[in-house]
């Protein structure tokens, strides 16, 4: 089939790649001129044979809101929007029923594969309703990982795509899987820290790369460690500061409007916080009380700069 595909970046780009060597059409637009196929979002449409569907794969936010305006005021009755992008979940509704008004279809697709899915594949959580995620499901059949097989060789159903619910349904459940990866992450470099710690250990690189057959922890996330461990032993070149895209932070609001308790969660989403302070003001007030109350010693900013050669 055809699909128009917006946002030709590491992900976008490497999706109409997987989708063009299956033989499907793939009529790409994005901002940098060097990668599109189109010049604007209009020669995209017009490029298409209705009923069209048209994959949205730009950042999250007011650059997805403005894609789906735009084509919104393009799309013809029949038509099919999906936002594969890691828009939050409440932006669907407001999506589907701006387009609803016009006839138009909304999918919400969840995706994880990162710059490793042109040959594994992508995992893909979609909402919406039954006839619209049918009009894009030769893209979602390509797109996911082939299927695995079981110890009996039977094909594992439903692996790798899920019809998640309605509309919305898609991106909660890829918000949840990220925040489930933030905490897997933490606990992983949380061993890797107390095994470089230590005297005894003479091989981190090679304990954690043990992990990874045979153990109730292996994962593809391990994996990906061992593989950075392999080129920096000591991770010298790289800081500890990390990013978080968003969907962490949803998560943990999710659990506290539902009451659902998340600590692990909860807390490595707040130590990234903490990996970009070079000095907490936190711990700066229990140094400061444990200095009031108890006469422990405070290290000064004086005393650090007279240690710090000239």
């Amino acid at each position: 089939m055809q699909l128009g595909l917006i946002g030709l970046g590491k992900m976008g780009g490497n999706m109409a790649e997987r989708l063009r060597r299956a033989g499907h059409e793939v009529i790409g637009y994005d901002q940098s001129p060097g990668k599109r196929d189109v010049d604007s979002l209009k020669e995209l449409v017009d490029a298409l044979s209705p009923p069209r569907v048209v994959w949205v794969m730009v950042p999250a936010g007011e650059p997805t809101r403005a894609t789906v305006r735009e084509l919104g005021g393009l799309l013809s009755p029949g038509d099919v929007v999906v936002d594969g992008g890691n828009s939050k979940f409440t932006d669907d509704k407001v999506h589907a029923a701006e387009l609803a008004e016009k006839g138009i279809g909304y999918v919400d697709a969840g995706v994880s594969g990162g710059v490793w899915g042109l040959e594994n594949g992508y995992a893909l959580m979609v909402g919406g309703s039954k006839e619209d995620v049918a009009k894009a499901q030769p893209i979602f059949d390509v797109l996911k990982p082939s299927s695995p097989h079981d110890e009996a060789g039977q094909s594992v159903p439903g692996a790798g795509f899920v019809h998640a619910g309605p509309v919305g349904a898609g991106h909660f459940s890829k918000m949840v899987h990220n925040g489930i990866e933030y905490a897997m992450m933490q606990a992983y470099g949380e061993g890797y820290e107390l095994l470089a710690a230590v005297d005894l250990v003479e091989d981190v690189p090679g304990v954690i790369a043990s992990w990874t057959q045979g153990t109730v922890i292996r994962s593809w996330l391990l994996d990906l460690l061992v593989r950075a461990l392999q080129e920096d032993p000591a991770l010298e070149r790289i800081t500890g500061y990390a990013e978080d895209s968003g969907e962490g932070r949803w998560t943990v609001e999710q659990a506290i409007e539902h009451a659902v308790p998340m600590p692990a969660i909860s807390a490595s989403l707040f130590a990234r916080f903490a990996s970009r302070q070079e000095d907490s003001p936190t711990m700066k007030a229990v140094a400061a009380l444990r200095n009031q109350f108890g006469g422990h010693a405070v290290h000064t900013i004086q005393a650090q700069e007279a240690e710090e050669p000239a």
